[in-house]
């Protein structure tokens, strides 16, 4: 059986609701509103895709530790595989303490971030993903994995975020392995130079057979085998409450759609329903669908 595979670190956040403000220096304020969930990032977009009925596997580090055990525990509750990578007696995840008032939010935070791989971990990693139809990557250590996946015939999906100092030139590497790179507007216009989306889109069209340049509210633009941009609007059902998690739930549904080799513009549009979906309450994974209320949305609302 095929699967879609991924390696980053677990996040694990405790996020602290409807707090009527940040407190000071010395200060204790209480709030009744409390969730303990996994955070962002790949790890969260392999849980959504798990969600969704596909076999998923993520190459990660956990230690002996309760946060550790929280996030093993919930990748293979939610049908991800866990592989571990870590053989350290200290905490290896990153650990995200979120105080979210009525419009504003605050972030303490414990890890290292990224991992940093020596070549056993690079070796276990693709043991685990030899074989996957696709395989979410990233920039860091694990470049000539990806590689050597690619040349296996996995489809290899990129989804960076920001970085002060994005460029083609920085991430050359890992931007050259992508079959499909998946920016924002914002990371887009950054990455290319370009003033406005219509410019971005051409010119990732150059380097990209398939171009996705998503439109945060408003929707995603796309590009297929070189063709002429197309719009695939948001799903108007969705009200918004938190932003965070959306990337990664847009990958979700849109590697749904490759996994299943649909046309670009319906991966797209289901990753518009998982990503819209995600929005509509706090914390990254909170909010999701089935694959059965995936498609009974996409039918509804994007009828040909």
């Amino acid at each position: 059986m095929s699967f879609i595979a991924g390696v980053a670190p677990a996040n694990v956040d405790l996020l602290y609701l409807n707090m009527p403000k940040i407190p000071g220096v010395g200060e204790e304020v209480y709030t009744d509103n409390f969730s303990l969930q996994l955070g962002g990032g790949l790890a969260a977009t392999l849980i959504n895709i798990g969600r969704l009925g596909i076999p998923a596997k993520i190459a990660t580090e956990l230690g002996n530790d309760l946060f550790s055990e929280f996030a093993k525990s919930r990748f293979e509750q939610n049908g991800v595989s866990p592989l571990n990578l870590y053989n350290g007696d200290k905490i290896p995840v990153n650990i995200t303490s979120a105080v979210i008032l009525k419009n504003d939010r605050s972030f303490i935070s414990y890890g290292k971030g990224d991992l940093n791989p020596d070549d056993g971990a690079k070796e276990k990693f693709y043991n685990m993903a030899h074989g996957a139809k696709i395989c979410l990557i990233s920039p860091g250590g694990f470049t000539d994995v990806y590689r050597k996946l690619k040349e296996e015939g996995t489809i290899l999906v990129l989804d960076m975020g920001w970085d002060d100092e994005l460029s083609f030139e920085k991430y050359s590497a890992v931007l050259s392995l992508a079959d499909y790179y998946t920016p924002n507007k914002k990371e887009a216009l950054k990455i290319t130079g370009c003033a406005d989306v219509e410019s971005a889109a051409a010119h990732l069209k150059k380097r990209f057979k398939n171009v996705v340049l998503k439109l945060d509210k408003d929707g995603c633009l796309g590009i297929e085998n070189g063709g002429e941009p197309f719009f695939c609007e948001s799903v108007p059902d969705f009200g918004h409450v938190d932003s965070t998690g959306a990337g990664d739930a847009f990958l979700a549904g849109f590697c749904y759609g490759l996994y299943y080799d649909y046309p670009l513009r319906d991966c797209i549009e289901f990753g518009n329903i998982t990503g819209g979906k995600a929005v509509t309450a706090a914390g990254a994974l909170s909010a999701y669908v089935t694959e059965e209320e995936l498609l009974e949305i996409k039918n509804r609302v994007y009828k040909k």
